[in-house]
């Protein structure tokens, strides 16, 4: 008995392409349909309605990948989708997983046990994507995360320049006096989001002509309350002279703000904190976080349009990059007089 996958076989052409062609959609080349007709009706070949009808129900399914479990930028992504999803004939699936994971091994098993339409990936270690993700054949976006240097057709991308963001941050903080500034981040073995905002952290103090001892001002921290806040002690320990800190995410920033608080020091007369992300609470937080602010519902809506039309329309993979905001807050101080004395 001849099978779709044996006409994909055949054909020389996807499983998806074939099942598309099935179903009359236009979103195939003159060429492909023409030679997959072919071998159909060489075959005598009919789709099994049963069948197609459980791949129909399955296929309206958008599967959304989540690195890290307390990540608040990624929430309010995750609800804005939703929000969205909810007026269309989609349905979302959402999986969390450890920030350290492997995405697109998980992406795999989500194709072959889920049949998704179309994957939405909020975090992702772009080795992972050159090692395995020519097997994953389904639309997919990279939201957060500049995908333009991976060489696949069915991966868009949308993301902050988290470079240029993070050099803006420092930025800041040293033309508020600051020259001692420490830096909490993601393991930079793992996290290409981590790698980025480092290197831009590296062009701000190149630029300025600050030293930065990687050994002694740069400390690894999960992106969690919990992780931020024993790193925050780490780096005190060894660096008491530090000034500022710049925190890889908000999350990172309020972990550190209460290990400060928990050490008699006060934040920010003692020493400065400057977050990344632009999360809800910072803006509620005491003292009102200094934070480069993401714009979550641009990120959630354009992520999802993209998706979505190369779903439909079998558009070409676009790459997009949303602008930035820095919003300075309460949690710095300029210490621009204190140095010159």
């Amino acid at each position: 008995m001849v099978t779709i996958k044996d006409i994909a076989r055949e054909s020389g052409y996807s499983v998806s392409t074939v099942s598309r062609v099935l179903n009359n959609r236009r979103d195939v080349s003159p060429d492909a349909k023409k030679k997959i007709e072919e071998i159909v009706a060489a075959h005598h070949f009919v789709p099994n309605n049963n069948a197609r009808h459980m791949r129909q129900m399955v296929s309206r399914t958008i599967a959304v990948l989540v690195k890290g479990t307390s990540n608040l930028l990624f929430a309010s992504i995750v609800e804005e989708i939703q929000s969205i999803v909810e007026g269309t004939r989609y349905t979302l699936s959402v999986s969390y997983l450890d920030e350290e994971a492997n995405e697109v091994e998980q992406a795999q098993i989500v194709c072959r046990e889920r049949n998704p339409m179309g994957i939405l990936f909020l975090g992702g270690n772009l080795e992972y994507f050159q090692e395995g993700f020519g097997e994953v054949e389904v639309p997919c976006v990279l939201v957060s995360n500049q995908g333009r240097n991976l060489p696949f057709s069915n991966l868009s991308s949308v993301s902050t320049d988290d470079r240029a963001a993070a050099g803006c941050a420092v930025d800041y903080l040293i033309g508020q006096g600051h020259r001692r500034i420490g830096i909490i981040g993601g393991d930079l073995k793992l996290s290409y989001t981590s790698v980025q905002r480092f290197r831009g952290c590296m062009d701000s103090f190149r630029s300025h002509g600050v030293e930065f001892d990687e050994k002694r001002y740069f400390e690894k921290a999960r992106f969690s309350y919990d992780s931020a806040y024993r790193a925050m002690k780490r780096l005190l320990g060894r660096c008491e002279e530090l000034t500022a800190v710049f925190a890889m995410g908000d999350v990172m920033a309020i972990g550190a703000i209460r290990a400060l608080r928990d050490l008699g020091l006060m934040v920010p007369e003692d020493i400065s904190v400057m977050g990344f992300d632009g999360i809800t609470l910072a803006e509620y937080y005491n003292p009102k976080l200094a934070t480069i602010q993401q714009q979550y519902q641009k990120l959630a809506s354009r992520s999802l349009e993209l998706l979505l039309k190369s779903i439909d329309l079998n558009t070409s993979a676009v790459h997009e990059i949303v602008p930035f905001q820095l919003l300075e807050g309460e949690s710095v101080r300029n210490i621009t007089e204190q140095v010159k004395c």
